[in-house]
């Protein structure tokens, strides 16, 4: 079993959970930061052509889980994998959110949801987004630092590992073995 270690903290504008906006329909347009603690900031290399990101992180102040409740929204009880309660058996959030802007380690975003300080578990790219910033980079986009080659090899490496498979499947993915040829 993995435990998870803290990659960075939240900066949030929210200080007590009464303060988040809730419920059906509700938009997050809040700014924050995402500080990303030093010995993680290479990780963070050629996130600038992105536009959006997951941010996991943990309910580090839910307390104990309960397995069934009514969320604030409803008037009957359902699941609470059938919510976005955060009295889990794994308290971990996952929102998704604007990137704004890079200074070294810190990500400046808006659209979060979580409290001043929240530990931060994990970030990855919002995939709908991820062909924007492939284009983006590979026209030398200023706003984009880094080696596009380098991004797009790691895009196939993690999400197509076998280059047959790619090859087999043009209708579904050949043109990222495209992206990769110099």
């Amino acid at each position: 079993m993995f435990v998870p270690q803290p990659i960075g903290f939240v900066s949030s504008p929210y200080k007590a959970t009464t303060e988040i906006p809730k419920g059906l329909n509700t938009k997050h347009e809040a700014e924050g930061v995402l500080e990303i603690l030093p010995e993680f900031e290479l990780g963070l290399t050629d996130i600038e052509g992105f536009s959006h990101l997951f941010v996991l992180w943990e309910f580090d102040r839910a307390g104990n889980f309960e397995l069934f409740g009514t969320p604030p929204f409803d008037d009957r009880p359902h699941g609470v994998f059938a919510t976005r309660s955060p009295r889990r058996p794994n308290p971990i959030g996952l929102t998704v959110v604007k990137l704004l802007g890079r200074e070294n380690g810190q990500l400046h975003v808006r659209g979060v949801d979580m409290l001043d300080r929240t530990p931060i578990l994990d970030i990855k790219l919002w995939i709908r987004c991820a062909e924007d910033g492939w284009r983006k980079l590979k026209q030398g986009d200023a706003s984009c630092q880094g080696s596009f080659h380098q991004l797009a090899l790691w895009f196939v490496c993690i999400f197509c590992p076998r280059i047959e498979h790619i090859e087999a499947h043009p209708g579904n993915n050949a043109h990222l073995f495209s992206l990769v040829q110099p």
